[in-house]
């Protein structure tokens, strides 16, 4: 191994289809390595300022709307790239997905080196990174959502009883027929992780790539998953960080979420605990968690600042994604404790979850409700919603009454045109699935469920830490070396593995 450069805590890297049938005319893959097709060029000025002091090249990619009518109408998807330091050493490409879906991704390879991506991957890759269709410079798709609608989460509103639930699926419907109402030009309808898996082989292709490597975050575990799945023999070595536990997001793995937050929580409850004199939330770890279940509840009955319970629940989970960020949420919640409407509006009124904060939350909310609703049929039932708010809310007290809450994807105007990706377990061992202990968007388990699924393709190695993000966005060593080492040198894990705190 080479020199590693430092790292850094950081916050995470942020956080359908109407026609009949399948896509069995869909090509199985785009055409072969040749010469590269891409001319690179200068950046947009908003990724140029983002990237800074890094300094990146992008281009564009002409892909079908439609797979299944590959001549018909075409859209240009933005990808940027960094190249090797280190020519001689160059092994190909690293393609970077950042989650979401929704989360923009051109300057994730600046992202990446500021939080100390290791020198040898640097040598080892150009990085690519990439707006997915949809999204930001890719063609991107409006639902018209503004901050002070009624739809400006990707996670449902905490639903305190039933009249809750029924009030969300009024909410919910509205928002799926604006939606429908804004697609225009029809292109929301082909959202879809399978549509972006195939994408990724196309700008494979004209990169004049043989095979690609590829690490995703959150989301992008699930966008990995499909390439990996869909192109066995053209994936190389894959990194799926922050398993959402299959190829696409599903209400079961929305329900995670609340799992997710009750296994991240005591470790905020035993650090807010062990400075009991500075923020008076309790001095024992049970005593924590009292005080949030008491402070949600005062809220829900009287709004300190705008901030009522549900927004309390919503910016809790969200604030638990990094270590860095907990005496934010402590100061938050002593403000809200002392009902201290001046010092609670200093704080941010939006709470910081996956492929929200960004200036303006129309484009990543849209495409968030397109890809889950388009990839999977969800319920359409208000009761299944009603029966599974009322059991996760004694399930997982802290949040499961928000993640099982009702989405517009019950009331989404298009069909699924496939069934979603099946993990492919009959290919190359190339699948390194990394996983904290303790996750609030994607526990464990799902690092669980796809090692079970992808078999011997894959190894688990999980990092016993807390937060959204192990590989570089932690500061686990053996996190750190063991998967760069696998992008390197190819040397995966014999077995699962685990790293203990360090």
């Amino acid at each position: 191994m080479k020199r590693h450069r430092s790292i850094g805590r950081s916050p995470a890297l942020a956080v359908v289809l109407g026609l009949s049938g399948s896509l069995v005319a869909v090509p199985a893959a785009a055409d072969g390595p040749r010469a590269s097709q891409v001319r690179w060029g200068a950046c947009p000025e908003d990724v140029v300022a983002e990237a800074a002091p890094t300094e990146l090249r992008c281009a564009t990619v002409p892909v079908p709307v439609d797979y299944a009518d590959p001549g018909g109408a075409r859209i240009d998807l933005m990808i940027s790239r960094l190249a090797s330091t280190n020519p001689e050493e160059r092994r190909g490409t690293l393609m970077l997905n950042p989650g979401g879906p929704g989360g923009a991704g051109l300057a994730q390879a600046a992202l990446l080196v500021a939080r100390g991506l290791p020198a040898d991957v640097l040598d080892s890759y150009d990085l690519i990174g990439m707006d997915t269709r949809g999204i930001g410079h890719s063609a991107p798709v409006t639902c018209g959502f503004t901050p002070d609608g009624p739809y400006t989460s990707n996670i449902p509103p905490y639903a305190a009883d039933d009249t809750a639930v029924t009030e969300q699926a009024k909410t919910a419907e509205k928002v799926a027929e604006q939606c429908a109402r804004q697609d225009r030009d029809g292109r929301l309808r082909h959202l879809t992780t399978a549509n972006t898996a195939r994408d990724l082989d196309r700008i494979r292709a004209e990169l004049g790539e043989e095979k690609t490597s590829y690490l995703g975050y959150s989301y992008g575990t699930a966008l990995g998953a499909a390439y990996a799945s869909m192109f066995p023999e053209r994936s190389d070595r894959i990194v799926l960080d922050s398993n959402i536990g299959d190829t696409h997001l599903d209400r079961d793995g929305l329900r995670r979420y609340a799992l997710g937050m009750e296994q991240t929580f005591p470790d905020f409850a035993k650090w807010a605990a062990a400075r009991h004199d500075s923020y008076g939330l309790g001095r024992t770890p049970a005593q924590v968690r009292a005080t949030y279940l008491t402070l949600a509840e005062r809220l829900d009955k009287a709004p300190v600042a705008g901030f009522d319970g549900s927004l309390l629940r919503q910016y809790t989970f969200g604030l638990l994604f990094k270590k860095l960020q907990y005496p934010k949420l402590a100061q938050q919640w002593q403000a809200l404790a002392d009902g201290d409407d001046t010092a609670a509006r200093r704080m941010p009124s939006q709470s910081a979850t996956a492929g929200e904060a960004t200036s303006s939350i129309d484009n990543p909310l849209a495409v968030f409700a397109a890809v889950t609703c388009n990839d999977i049929k969800w319920p359409a039932n208000v009761d299944t919603y009603r029966n599974g708010v009322a059991e996760d809310r004694t399930r997982y007290p802290l949040f499961g009454a928000a993640t099982a809450n009702i989405t517009p994807c019950a009331f989404w105007p298009h069909t699924p045109a496939e069934p979603p990706v099946a993990v492919n377990d009959d290919g190359p061992r190339n699948v390194l699935l990394v996983q904290n202990l303790r996750d609030p968007a994607t526990p464990h388990l799902g690092g669980r469920m796809l090692r079970q699924k992808f078999a011997d393709r894959s190894r688990l190695l999980s990092v016993d830490d807390s937060g959204h993000g192990a590989y570089v966005l932690g500061d686990n060593p053996c996190a750190l070396n063991t998967t760069t080492r696998y992008l390197v040198e190819g040397a995966m894990p014999g077995k699962d593995t685990l790293c203990r705190a360090g």
